[in-house]
């Protein structure tokens, strides 16, 4: 955890700064990301809530994407990335939404994905979705590359906006 603490620091400061929110959906990461903003003092001022979206069942319930909306989408893909980072932002009206999704490892995903596979995307102010691939097959040494990366593209986009 003390990896994140400094760009979650950083990110603390600027959204409060800016009087702006924040909420997580996040799948491969295992709720790093959430964990890494909520580790620093005073998050209830920016951090509004966050969901482990793992499965089928966990995405309609905790953000009431069904079947309808999944057609055509498939996990893992940077346009489902932005379907969770707009769905958990609008939520918790929430000026930011991160949405991720993946194949840590060792394995990759039943869609063919490798393993260090992942999707992130950043809605707000600025929206912007990535793809990375680590190469690795180390599950835990991805999910901290991919919350960096969530971290890291999240401040490249405040600092824009």
């Amino acid at each position: 955890m003390n990896a994140f603490l400094p760009a979650a620091e950083t990110l603390a400061k600027r959204l409060i700064d800016r009087h702006e929110t924040i909420a997580i959906a996040e799948s491969s990461t295992g709720g790093l990301i959430a964990a890494a903003l909520l580790a620093v003092p005073g998050a209830s001022a920016y951090f509004l809530g966050g969901a482990v979206v793992y499965t089928e069942l966990a995405r309609a319930a905790l953000l009431g994407i069904g079947d309808a909306e999944m057609q055509g989408l498939r996990s893992a893909t940077e346009a489902y990335a932005t379907l969770l980072a707009r769905r958990v932002r609008d939520r918790h009206a929430a000026v930011w939404g991160i949405g991720e999704s993946g194949a840590t490892g060792p394995s990759g995903n039943r869609h063919g994905d490798p393993a260090g596979h992942t999707c992130i995307a950043i809605a707000g102010p600025i929206e912007q979705a990535i793809t990375l691939r680590t190469g690795s097959l180390g599950r835990c040494q991805n999910m901290e590359t991919f919350a960096t990366r969530a971290l890291e593209l999240l401040g490249e986009l405040i600092r824009s906006g």
